[in-house]
């Protein structure tokens, strides 16, 4: 079994259209020990167009962008990247491969070439299952950082050469090599044929997502519940009391801690106050601490924050 890790730069990438100018590729094998390591340059037709994921600042490749015009076309290195990935004592590995996989299938589109078909790894998936934050998409630096690594970003090979030493440091601190790695969490690979494209998955991602899940409907039906009681008592609430004019907000978290939420707001209605679920507002904002999109739009609106925690002394003094 050998090891293929592989990154690829793009002169310009949109929604259906991934123009590929580097294919760089480290071979080893089980010891990481390197076999070959190559940047195949392409001819990427097409105008470099280089903005970040949202279109301003502009990425700067270390390449001689006129020198593009010199190297082949994708069709002209197909049949060899594909034997590189498709090697059948080959695992292929990357790091945020679905984004790389996705720009070779669009290539493959774009040149009306046969669909690859490959199965794969992401070192970034396997840092999201030993550290259980499925959430978080850590990049390569991060990653390279965490466990000493470096790396010159943006050459194609040397992000490639990065992600093995990356791949090769966590198996190391994990005390198991890739394989391990992968049986101890139950990863299974991410593939792309006839050009459908498979993500990667695990048994500890699909427990993140159940959770999430559980917790969400969990949310859910406490706003419910908060509302329901929020829109049946409001207009009952105790007219001239001693919190006439004052209109409530709690943050979301505050909310959702039902019965407690319905405890609170039932007192403020009993003195006259009333609640809105519209921080911008409200004149008096409830949470547990400052911060938040919520917390910055009611005091941006004049509201008076009032902690969780002194919100019964508070309201004896209003």
């Amino acid at each position: 079994m050998k090891y293929v890790f592989f990154d690829i730069e793009c002169a310009c990438v949109f929604k259906n259209v991934a123009k590929i100018c580097a294919f760089g590729y480290v071979e080893t094998n089980e010891n990481f020990e390197v076999l070959a390591r190559e940047d195949i340059l392409l001819n990427p037709k097409g105008k470099f167009h280089l903005t970040d994921r949202k279109g301003r600042e502009g990425l700067v490749l270390p390449y001689e962008y006129e020198d593009f015009k010199k190297y082949p076309l994708f069709p002209v290195e197909y049949n060899r990247i594909k034997a590189l990935l498709e090697d059948p004592d080959a695992l292929v590995l990357g790091h945020a491969t679905m984004n790389d996989v996705n720009y070779l299938n669009l290539e493959t589109k774009r040149f009306r070439l046969p669909s690859f078909r490959f199965d794969f790894y992401d070192t970034q998936f396997f840092w999201m299952n030993v550290t259980g934050k499925y959430s978080q998409q850590v990049g390569l630096g991060v990653m390279a950082e965490a466990l000493n690594v470096e790396f010159t970003p943006h050459r194609a090979v040397d992000d490639a050469y990065a992600t093995m030493r990356v791949c090769e440091a966590l198996c190391r601190r994990e005390g198991k090599n890739v394989q391990g790695l992968i049986a101890h969490h139950h990863i299974r690979a991410g593939r792309i044929e006839d050009h459908r494209l498979q993500p990667a998955s695990s048994a500890g991602q699909k427990a993140y997502y159940a959770q999430r899940e559980k917790e969400r409907e969990a949310y859910h039906r406490a706003h419910e519940e908060f509302y329901r009681f929020v829109n049946k008592h409001m207009h009952r609430r105790k007219k001239g009391g001693a919190l006439e004019g004052k209109v409530f907000c709690f943050a979301k978290d505050v909310e959702t801690d039902v019965p407690m939420s319905v405890m609170l707001v039932a007192s403020i209605f009993n003195s006259g106050g009333k609640y809105t679920s519209h921080p911008a507002e409200c004149n008096v904002y409830i949470a547990r601490g400052q911060g938040g999109v919520r917390f910055e739009s009611a005091i941006a609106s004049g509201a008076a924050f009032v902690p969780l925690e002194n919100v019964a002394e508070a309201l004896g003094k209003l």
